[in-house]
């Protein structure tokens, strides 16, 4: 089944497109900022992103800067209000494979994001993350620390992966969620504290670092 991630700060759009997705058969990820969507779209193997331009914290032209700067090359479809020529050409010259405006009807979007299924591929993630000495297995879930060989739990594993793929940057329980557990989980649970707290236990407390008022840190 191909997964989508679906850059979208209008609830009403994004559930529109959720929904539609779903029934089509694909998995899909919601996402309502840019620097989130920048994190998702690094961590995890999505076949293709829907990506609004007007996101907070990140908006989508930075996203798709960022990602093709990293060599990311998921299949891009912009969707935004945005209809200027300008927008359009910024848009197709940083690196989306299409651009449409709202509104629009989902079937012509559904035929565009076949269409982009079909000309790529998606890439197979790495089977190994390494960092200084740290190196995890992505298909065995075990990571080696200092010589030693540590088998995690696949959440446990889910997200030391997100921190590998984002060192040094500092990553919120909000954002933590959204990657590994997806947002219909409670975002008031303890759980990302709970999988922090077993992850330090396993590969050594300084490891992962506690910035306060803020979230956590791969150094």
């Amino acid at each position: 089944m191909s997964r989508i991630l679906i850059a979208e700060d209008d609830p009403g759009v994004a559930s529109f497109i959720e929904k539609g997705l779903r029934t089509a058969g694909y998995a899909s990820t919601l996402t309502k900022d840019g620097e989130t969507a920048l994190i998702l779209a690094r961590g995890l193997g999505y076949n293709l992103i829907i990506l609004d331009i007007g996101l907070p914290l990140l908006d989508g032209f930075e996203v798709l800067a960022q990602l093709r700067g990293e060599g990311i090359t998921t299949p891009v479809i912009v969707l935004t209000a945005r209809d200027g020529v300008n927008d359009t050409v910024a848009g197709l010259d940083g690196g989306a494979n299409d651009y449409m405006t709202k509104p629009f009807q989902f079937a012509e979007l559904l035929a565009r994001i076949r269409l982009r299924l079909n000309d790529d591929a998606p890439a197979a993630p790495a089977a190994i993350l390494e960092h200084r000495n740290i190196a995890l297995n992505l298909h065995t879930r075990r990571v080696v620390v200092d010589h030693r060989t540590i088998d995690l739990t696949a959440r446990e594993s889910a997200v030391l992966e997100v921190f590998l793929r984002n060192v040094g940057r500092v990553l919120s329980r909000e954002q933590l969620l959204g990657h590994v557990w997806g947002y219909d989980f409670d975002p008031g649970s303890n759980v990302v504290d709970v999988y922090i707290r077993a992850l330090r236990n396993k590969l050594g407390a300084d490891h992962l670092q506690t910035i306060r008022g803020a979230g956590y840190r791969l150094p």
